[in-house]
């Protein structure tokens, strides 16, 4: 059987032994916090890698990427014909709708966009809070290198495949076959 006000005697009780203790406060704008390595703070972008193939833009389910480009000429070198290439206009990324996901880092099959640990791109209007690829860019300083790879885990398939290929490559070729006369 409970007694009546058991609750609210343990309640104040945790409040009592709360109010005991030291508050704990980060002093934020002076001293910064230390955050877990790989933390999710901003999306940076590296404009080299970004070949405007605008499957990160598709991939989001906010559909808060913006990319412009134009198609660019490339002339023929002797005996080859004119290629053309896509070239980054306009890639902005509206963080007052991006919902940090990360789907546009996973989709990107150039590596072109990276998480950054950079947190501090407060605006004081929402409309301020779409930046663009001059921004993201200077993100990429900030970006930690990838984790080291796990020296015990399998060598991939593909570079045991490409290795034998090279050295069947460089292999010399054999020499061919004496012709057989015919016996009389």
């Amino acid at each position: 059987m409970r007694l009546p006000g058991a609750g609210l005697a343990k309640g104040l009780a945790v409040t009592m032994r709360t109010m005991t203790k030291r508050s704990v406060t980060d002093q934020y704008p002076d001293v910064k916090p230390e955050l877990p390595p790989r933390s999710r703070g901003v999306i940076a972008l590296l404009e080299e890698n970004c070949t405007v193939c605008m499957l990160c833009a598709r991939e989001c389910p906010d559909w808060c990427i913006y990319i412009d480009s134009h198609k660019e000429t490339i002339p023929a070198p002797e005996g080859g014909r004119e290629r053309q290439r896509n070239v980054l206009d306009r890639f902005a990324i509206d963080f007052s709708l991006c919902m940090y996901c990360g789907i546009c880092i996973e989709a990107c099959p150039f590596d072109a966009l990276f998480w950054s640990p950079e947190f501090e791109y407060a605006e004081f209007d929402i409309r301020n809070m779409t930046h663009e690829k001059e921004r993201l860019g200077q993100w990429m300083s900030t970006v930690p290198p990838p984790p080291a790879v796990d020296g015990r885990a399998e060598r991939p398939k593909e570079l045991d495949a490409a290795r034998k290929a090279m050295e069947k490559a460089a292999a010399p070729a054999a020499p061919p076959a004496a012709p057989v006369e015919a016996a009389e």
